[in-house]
């Protein structure tokens, strides 16, 4: 379930902005409890390039180290990101249901 979840997490930070692997690493750092790592995050980047859901759009010349890739998401990452967000909406729902006791 982990895993979905930080797929889902990289998917909506891609999903209204192109950013390079830092970036990315930094808006996930932001939410609480992720504890996400580098050597997570950039095997997971490759791995979605590879199966056609993130792209890199470009390469971003950076004054403090070597080129940088920008990542965004391909229209099939798109579709996938919609199903992973309505998917975990429902179990959030059946979540709150199971803790009140009623049906969802």
């Amino acid at each position: 379930m982990r895993r979905g979840w930080v797929e889902t997490c990289v998917f909506n930070v891609l999903a209204n902005q192109e950013l390079h692997g830092y970036g990315i690493m930094l808006r996930l750092q932001d939410i609480p409890g992720l504890g996400i790592t580098e050597g997570t995050l950039y095997p997971l980047l490759s791995r979605l390039r590879l199966q056609g859901l993130v792209t890199v759009r470009r390469w971003e010349e950076s004054p403090d180290g070597p080129a940088r890739k920008i990542y965004g998401l391909t229209a099939r990452g798109r579709q996938i990101l919609e199903l992973m967000n309505d998917h975990f909406e429902v179990m959030r729902r059946q979540h709150q249901a199971a803790r009140k006791g009623t049906r969802p």
